[in-house]
């Protein structure tokens, strides 16, 4: 693993443990919005998760993504725990709503992995932006699963954001990267289970909820690699999806570290910015993922999108913009 990825992980990593504690102090001094703390939450907590996916990127040609599941969620687990223990002892781990808890974690572990199994074939800022579709995604399922009304603005946006996933994926024979349509299932899969959690998981907490997504990243994990060493023994040792876990060194056994602190400090800190903000305000920031991951491809990749990408990104950040502002 690139030792500069890794310096600047761990400055990072420190900065995501302040913002930890900041917004639990902020939060047991104040019950009223706090706009401008929640947006500045968000935006250290996208550059966090758009760090920990730079990381994964690197970490796809020493590691296999079950093992990055299994190890990452055990670093996860312990530290959410003693923070839910610490703070609000009386909830109980169990759902109310299992089944519905249950297919909620499926589907963004499925998710993950379908963005993930992109990042090693695309530029992180090209996996970025076609992932973020996904608020074009939640206003059309909404339209067709929840029977929400959608104004004319609405499918504007959708119709830009086509426009600007056409651009990403370039759908030319001469062109075309296959792997460009992963980040667009993840987007689905992503606004499916938003929706899941908006009508069927609303009384969940999301402490909880994040505790039942860290055990299926385990499960899925550990299920993956006995599935692969019994039917697929075969399998190309050096594949990302390998089922064959690889030795790690201190370099990799820190990013795992970091990458556990990573997804932790994003779930918290996504539920502190949403509680503590208004949602259309703090979805519109949300965005600035798109714009770190340009960051982190340019300094630790080398990647520079071109042109039409660029017009590309542009056009679906502004798309997502206008969906969430619906």
């Amino acid at each position: 693993m690139s030792l500069r990825v890794l310096w600047h992980s761990q400055r990072l990593s420190l900065l995501g443990v302040s913002l930890l504690k900041l917004t639990q102090r902020d939060h047991l001094n104040t019950k009223s919005d706090n706009l401008k703390f929640a947006v500045l939450v968000i935006v250290l907590t996208v550059l966090m998760l758009s760090l920990g996916d730079a990381i994964i990127k690197t970490l796809s040609s020493n590691l296999v993504l079950w093992q990055i599941f299994v190890l990452r969620s055990l670093v996860a687990i312990p530290l959410l725990y003693v923070i839910v223990r610490a703070r609000y002892k009386d909830i109980k781990f169990s759902p109310i709503a299992i089944k519905w808890t249950v297919a909620r974690s499926i589907m963004l572990v499925l998710m993950w992995v379908f963005y993930y199994l992109s990042l090693p074939h695309l530029q992180l800022s090209v996996a970025a932006a076609s992932y973020y579709t996904l608020p074009i995604f939640i206003t059309i399922f909404s339209a067709i699963l929840v029977k929400e009304p959608i104004s004319i603005r609405g499918w504007i946006a959708v119709l830009i954001g086509f426009i600007g996933t056409l651009l990403i994926i370039k759908p030319v024979p001469s062109e075309f990267n296959a792997y460009a349509l992963l980040p667009l299932v993840s987007a689905m899969l992503y606004a499916l289970a938003m929706i899941l959690t908006r009508t069927k998981c609303r009384n969940e907490n999301p402490l909880v909820l994040s505790m039942a997504l860290n055990v299926t990243f385990i499960t899925v994990g550990l299920i993956a690699t006995v599935l692969g060493q019994l039917f697929f023994n075969n399998e190309n040792p050096s594949s990302f999806i390998s089922t064959r876990w690889t030795a790690m060194g201190l370099n990799e056994v820190l990013a795992i570290g970091l990458l556990g602190i990573a997804i932790l400090v994003a779930s918290i800190g996504t539920a502190f910015a949403y509680q503590n903000g208004k949602s259309s305000t703090i979805a519109t920031f949300d965005f600035s993922y798109v714009g770190f991951a340009v960051i982190w491809g340019a300094l630790f990749f080398s990647e520079l999108p071109d042109l039409p990408s660029l017009c590309g990104m542009g056009l679906i950040v502004f798309a997502g913009i206008m969906a969430v502002r619906e």
